[in-house]
C-alpha cells in the first residue's frame, strides 16, 4: 500500500538547485567564481608536463650600451678598420669614371661602363673573402691578406691600368675583388660574429649597436676618401694612389693583433693534432 507524505505527518523534502541557493545568497555566488578563477590561474602556471613552475619570473638581459659594446675585443680595430677600407672604395666609387676618361683617354660612356667592372670585380671579393673566411675560420686574416694584395695591385694599376683596354678591365676587377672583399665581409659575417660574441653570455640583444658601431665608422671613411681625392688629384692622380695606397696598409695593420690570435690559434691546434698522432 501506498502512503502519502501527509499521511504519516512527514512535510515534503525541501529540494533546492545551485541557481536558487546563487539568488538568495549571491556573496556566495561570488566567492565560488573567484575560487574558480583562481583554480584556472593555479593551472596556468603548469607546464605542458604536469609540473608546477616555481621558478618565478624569467629576467631577461638588457640591450648593450655603447661602451660596452666598445669592450667587446676586435670592435675597434674592425672599425677602424673598414673605415680605411670604405674610404679606398668610395673613392673608387666617385671618382673612378673621370679617372678612366682623362688617363685612358676614353669618352665619358665608355669610362662610366668600365668602371662598373670595379663594383663587379667585389661582387666575386665578397663571396670569395666569406667562402675562405668560413672555411679557414680567420675573419681577420682574411682581410689582412686581401688588404695587403690590394696595396701592391693598386700600384700596378696606376703604371700599367691604361695600356690598352684588357689590361683596364683586368686591372678593374682585380681591384675590386681585393678592395671590396673586405669591406664586404666586415659589414656582415664579422659584425655578426662580435655581435654574439661569447664574452657578452648568450646576449644577443648587441647585434644591432655592434653592427652600427662598425657600419658608421666606415661611413666616415666613406666622407672623407672621396673629398680627399678631391683636393689631391690637383697635384696628380698618382699622390691619390699614394692615399689610398697608405690607407690599405692602415686597414691591414689595425688588423695585426687579430691577425696574431688567429695564427696561435691555428698553432695550438697543430700541435694538439701532432701530439694525437704521436701518442
Amino acid at each position: 500500500t501506498l502512503f502519502r507524505s501527509d499521511d504519516v505527518g512527514c512535510s515534503l523534502p525541501q529540494q533546492h538547485t545551485d541557481s536558487e541557493e546563487d539568488l538568495e545568497n549571491p556573496q556566495l555566488s561570488a566567492n565560488s567564481t573567484e575560487q574558480i578563477f583562481q583554480n584556472t590561474n593555479h593551472t596556468g602556471e603548469n607546464r605542458m608536463d604536469g609540473s608546477v613552475n616555481d621558478a618565478g619570473p624569467i629576467d631577461h638581459p638588457g640591450a648593450i650600451s655603447f661602451l660596452g659594446a666598445l669592450k667587446i675585443p676586435g670592435v675597434v680595430e674592425f672599425a677602424l678598420c673598414l673605415l680605411f677600407a670604405k674610404l679606398v672604395s668610395y673613392t673608387f666609387l666617385y671618382w673612378l669614371p673621370l679617372y678612366i676618361a682623362n688617363v685612358g683617354h676614353f669618352d665619358a660612356r665608355e669610362a662610366g661602363d668600365l668602371s662598373t667592372l670595379f663594383d663587379a670585380g667585389g661582387i666575386f671579393g665578397g663571396i670569395a673573402a666569406g667562402l675562405i673566411s668560413d672555411y679557414t675560420g680567420g675573419r681577420a686574416t682574411t682581410c689582412a691578406v686581401m688588404l695587403i694584395l690590394a696595396a701592391p695591385m693598386l700600384f700596378l694599376y696606376q703604371y700599367f691600368g691604361a695600356n690598352g683596354l684588357p689590361t683596364t678591365i683586368a686591372f678593374l676587377v682585380v681591384c675590386g675583388v681585393l678592395v671590396n672583399g673586405p669591406y664586404a665581409l666586415i659589414t656582415t659575417a664579422v659584425s655578426a660574429d662580435l655581435g654574439t660574441h661569447e664574452c657578452l653570455q648568450g646576449n644577443a640583444k648587441a647585434l644591432s649597436t655592434v653592427a652600427a658601431i662598425i657600419d658608421g665608422t666606415g661611413s666616415v671613411g666613406a666622407a672623407i676618401g672621396p673629398l680627399l681625392a678631391g683636393v689631391i688629384s690637383t697635384r696628380g692622380w698618382s699622390n691619390v694612389f699614394y692615399m689610398l695606397i697608405a690607407a690599405d696598409l692602415c686597414a691591414c695593420l689595425l688588423l695585426s693583433r687579430l691577425v696574431f690570435k688567429e695564427i696561435r690559434g691555428w698553432s695550438g691546434c697543430l700541435t694538439k693534432r701532432r701530439g694525437f698522432k704521436e701518442v
